[in-house]
């Protein structure tokens, strides 16, 4: 998935990202630096608009996000004011060698080009340095969250995803991995808000946009667990890998 026209795509919608998409559970951010005391030194790639980089500050860490998308970086720095991002990405990060006690991705790690990232990570990290990315996923085994994905295209089950990543590359240790259960709750509104912000529905022709935005209002209207409630939980299955730079 490192599709160019995709993954900045997101810049254009950068606002509402930051609004709708769902925060990280403060457990998983802590297993994801275990170990580390703070402050550590941590980088935040793919940082977009910094839900995950407000994470690891409230945890008391110094963060350095890094970002390709301008759009994104602006967002950034007007949520979370005093963190300037810095303008880079996964295979070219604008910071010296063994620069951070940690290396996070937040919704961003299936973006990068492995071989390349995974040097230049390695680079960035001192030895024993933590690289651990993080997705939240939503739960499929519920049945409206599986329409949602079927009428969003929204990727990627968890399972198929934890699968695919974990090697990280012989700079790193074999990678664990763990779970966290999330349960944000949303409005109508606010669905439909989030499943603007995704990249299939942003680089989609306007007509395909109607279809979804149409679908998703008949989930809404229909569905027994969804209709007629002001408000709702939209269960999610938080991964972490986490690895260590040998």
């Amino acid at each position: 998935m490192t599709d160019p026209t995709h993954a900045l795509s997101f810049g254009a919608a950068a606002g509402d990202y930051d609004r709708f998409r769902p925060r990280y559970p403060e457990a998983a951010v802590r297993w994801a630096l275990d170990g580390l005391d703070a402050p550590a030194r941590v980088v935040d790639l793919g940082a977009g608009t910094g839900i995950l980089t407000r994470g690891v500050l409230a945890l008391g860490h110094h963060v350095v996000p890094v970002e390709p998308d301008p759009g994104m970086r602006a967002q950034l720095e007007t949520a979370t004011p005093g963190t300037p991002a810095l303008a880079g990405s996964a295979e070219s990060v604008p910071l010296p060698d063994g620069a951070a006690d940690a290396v996070l991705a937040g919704q961003a790690y299936h973006w990068f080009d492995p071989e390349r990232a995974h040097a230049e990570i390695a680079r960035l990290l001192r030895p024993g340095g933590l690289l651990a990315p993080i997705w939240n996923l939503r739960d499929e085994r519920t049945a409206w969250v599986a329409e949602l994905a079927r009428i969003a295209r929204l990727g990627d089950s968890p399972d198929d995803l934890a699968g695919r990543f974990g090697d990280f590359g012989p700079a790193f240790e074999p990678a664990e991995q763990a779970w966290f259960a999330h349960r944000p709750t949303l409005t109508p509104d606010e669905l439909v808000g989030m499943v603007r912000t995704r990249s299939y529905y942003l680089t989609a022709d306007p007509g395909r946009r109607r279809d979804v935005d149409r679908e998703l209002r008949e989930l809404l209207d229909t569905h027994p667990e969804l209709a007629g409630r002001e408000r709702f939980e939209l269960p999610y299955r938080t991964l972490v890998c986490r690895a260590r730079r040998r």
